[in-house]
């Protein structure tokens, strides 16, 4: 038999504790270098590199590994290293670097996409327009065409040559691929062959031929072309 006192009723009331819910987890934030880059991201480093390249700054190698790396990176971060040593340049942020402003120049000459001399001499020279097709005709005459400072609306420019006791000199910036197909005829057909570091730098194809002429073609070392149409290359 149970002898123990009940214990008085306690005066305080009741309450029903309610268990706590666990925390949820924060939401872990992806890091800055981390995030996905777009094309426009890397379209602006490729930007900022091809002026380092024109500034000096990186060696013909160099420019063509980085390039390479820009248009293969996923992450900000991978952009982020390819300008990390170049400096006055906003790249190391690739998130927040705005776009550089666009250098006003004249407005380039829009030309005749036949270019003739006969018993004499032309010349196309200057900022002028370049486009897909460019014939160059020289009868007992000589052409000199200078695409050092042109401005290039085609990804690819083809110069038909017809020299026939006459002359036709081609010269292009040093960033472009320059490639020939012409032939000589009792004459010469010279075309000093290259390919640019940049894969979407411009391409001029030299084709036609020289009967008892001349036609040669080569950079000029010392001038690039920053304005062109870049090709798109599956990645």
């Amino acid at each position: 038999m149970d002898t123990s006192s009940p214990q008085p009723p306690s005066d305080r009331p009741v309450h029903l504790e309610k268990q706590a819910e666990p925390a949820r987890p924060p939401v872990a934030r992806v890091a800055e270098p981390e995030l996905r880059a777009s094309d426009a991201d890397r379209e602006r480093i490729a930007d900022l590199l091809r002026d380092a390249y024109a500034e000096g700054r990186l060696t013909v190698d160099e420019h063509a590994e980085r390039i390479e790396a820009a248009y293969g990176a996923r992450t900000m971060g991978e952009l982020a290293t390819l300008t990390r040593d170049l400096p006055s340049h906003p790249a190391t942020d690739p998130a927040t670097a705005p776009l550089p402003a666009p250098t006003p120049l004249p407005p380039a000459r829009t030309e005749p996409t036949a270019v003739v001399a006969v018993f004499g001499g032309a010349a196309r020279k200057g900022r002028w327009v370049v486009g897909s097709q460019v014939r160059a005709t020289a009868v007992f005459g000589g052409i000199e065409l200078d695409l050092t400072d042109a401005v290039f609306e085609s990804p690819e420019v083809v110069i038909t040559v017809n020299a026939v006791f006459g002359g036709v000199s081609v010269r292009v910036p040093e960033n472009v691929t320059l490639v020939g197909s012409g032939v000589g005829i009792f004459g010469g057909f010279d075309v000093r062959e290259q390919t640019a570091a940049d894969p979407y730098a411009p391409v001029v194809r030299i084709k036609g031929a020289a009967v008892f002429g001349g036609a040669d073609a080569k950079a000029r070392r010392g001038k690039k072309v920053k304005e062109w149409v870049r090709r798109q290359l599956d990645r």
